[in-house]
């Protein structure tokens, strides 16, 4: 049976809606001559548009300079408590007592970072692996692994959220170096990772030498912009606020690859299927959770919270939910204490 074309959208008769929208449109040729001193120019058949780009793209990035680089193992913390305190009651005077009184734990992170930290899109909850880490800080701490608040921030504004104490915590995959240890305090590693390329399938692009001349996008304030920089083939360092961006940017055309941590790598990879992870590994990127670097009872604290987890297999559970059929399997990162 044939279904008799509507002939009406939204009780309005067809027939009427044409001859407004074609009143509308005269009106707004119209509109559009008035002001000027005679016909409307034509448009070349040349023009073309900028492609749009993400925020705060610097292109080519400005790299800091980079001064005597101290000594030091940069995945030596601080050894934890010979007793941790039971949930809620923390030791009087403590940075920890003082999160417990304020109601919630804050915690730095990334939205971004598929499989990391990033929004739920059935739920529109943050959920990720980093997530699932500073929930489990935060059950130690209150009892509740859901007294926590989470605020987003950018790689760049990883150490001034710290150093401000504008936040308790950063868990967003932030590499431990010695250069970072004299301005934030580290826990243990809790991952490891090393630097990598993300690029086009098509472009058939297999290691750092085959990009040379072109352009590399990774975020701005990270070791990945400066190891880019520092790689011996003429790359052009591209930045951006986050690593999505940097994905963006790589679909657009508009650089020739993405580098940085190769756990990042992999939660792009699984968002575009024409992508890829490959290149021999230029950097060890330990990465450890930041605390302010005057809270030696919270760092203590914090590793002690993730001896538990090794132990009990929260680490693996949490790994296993979230990293494991992209990663492949793996064991925690043994911890490594100061003397």
């Amino acid at each position: 049976m044939k279904t008799k074309p509507q002939s009406r959208i939204a009780g309005v008769p067809v027939a009427k809606r044409m001859k407004a929208a074609a009143a509308l449109l005269t009106v707004a040729v119209a509109a559009a001559g008035c002001g000027t001193d005679g016909p409307p120019r034509p448009v070349s058949a040349n023009a073309t548009a900028a492609v749009p780009r993400p925020l705060n793209v610097q292109d080519p990035a400005e790299i800091p300079t980079a001064g005597p680089a101290p000594t030091c193992d940069p995945r030596a913390s601080l050894r934890p408590p010979a007793s941790m305190p039971k949930p809620g009651a923390m030791p009087a005077g403590s940075t920890m007592a003082g999160i417990v009184e304020n109601g919630r734990l804050v915690v730095g992170i990334d939205q971004n970072a598929y499989l990391f930290g990033f929004r739920d899109p059935g739920s529109g909850e943050l959920v990720g692996f980093e997530i699932d880490f500073a929930r489990e800080i935060a059950r130690a701490l209150f009892g509740d692994p859901a007294k926590v608040q989470f605020r987003a921030i950018t790689t760049a504004e990883r150490i001034p959220m710290l150093q401000d104490k504008k936040v308790d915590l950063v868990i967003r995959t932030m590499s431990m170096t010695c250069e970072r240890w004299q301005q934030v305090k580290f826990s243990t590693e809790y991952i490891p990772s090393r630097q990598r390329l993300l690029v086009r399938k098509a472009d058939k692009i297999k290691d750092f030498p085959d990009l040379r001349g072109r352009k590399v996008c990774a975020t701005r304030g990270s070791t990945s912009i400066v190891t880019i920089a520092a790689q011996p083939y003429g790359l052009i360092p591209v930045s951006t606020d986050s690593t999505l961006d940097c994905l963006v940017l790589l679909q657009q055309g508009q650089v020739d690859a993405v580098s940085t941590i190769d756990i990042l790598l992999a939660g792009l990879a699984a968002q575009d299927p024409t992508t890829e992870v490959t290149g021999r590994a230029v950097s060890d990127e330990p990465a450890g959770i930041g605390i302010p670097q005057e809270h030696e009872d919270m760092t203590r604290f914090v590793n002690g919270v993730l001896e538990r987890m090794r132990a009990d297999g929260t680490w693996t559970d949490i790994y296993d939910k979230w990293l494991a059929e992209r990663l492949g399997p793996a064991d925690p990162p043994a911890p490594v204490y100061r003397k």
